[in-house]
């Protein structure tokens, strides 16, 4: 037998008969369509995209809004009388809304996109983290640990007289 090869394949094509790109493509199909519809299909993927990073970037603004009304319940479950719970709750109702204060970029670092405005959501988070904080502080107020009058700055001056007052109840004539 001979040394040479019986089978081989030849890839380069020198042959003069007709190619695949010589042969008309069937009816109804173009390779121009199909590159445009593979770039509008990955438009589409982008915008897709770019609407859920929106939808779940007002998601993440508004979540302070449901921690409201569970800190107000919270507040006024503990009283207005100076104890344990009720300082530590305040402090609590402080305490959240500064975080979150400090860590804006950080919250909303998955949606940034260029295709995204996080302007509002951002400004609507920091408005309601803001209205936590008012929360907090108001609480402070009726638990009377504000310096509100000149007497809680100088120790020489008499306090403020108490105002008392009841309301409710039947007038009776």
């Amino acid at each position: 037998m001979g040394s040479g090869r019986r089978w081989a394949v030849e890839f380069a094509d020198n042959s003069t008969s007709h190619s695949s790109r010589d042969i008309l493509d069937p009816p109804g199909f173009t390779r121009a369509s199909q590159e445009q519809d593979d770039s509008a299909v990955s438009k589409q993927k982008k915008d897709a995209e770019a609407n859920w990073k929106a939808q779940k970037a007002w998601e993440v603004a508004q979540a302070p809004f449901k921690n409201l009304f569970m800190m107000a319940f919270m507040m006024w479950m503990a009283g207005s009388t100076v104890h344990l719970f009720s300082i530590g709750i305040t402090f609590s109702a402080l305490l959240q809304p500064i975080n979150a204060l400090r860590g804006v970029a950080k919250v909303f670092e998955p949606y940034k996109d260029n295709k995204v405005d996080l302007l509002a959501p951002k400004l609507v988070f920091i408005a309601l983290n803001l209205v936590g904080l008012g929360l907090g502080i108001w609480k402070l107020n009726t638990l009377g640990l504000l310096p509100t009058h000149v007497s809680d700055w100088v120790s020489s001056l008499p306090p403020p007289q108490e105002v008392e007052y009841s309301g409710g109840g039947v007038p009776l004539y």
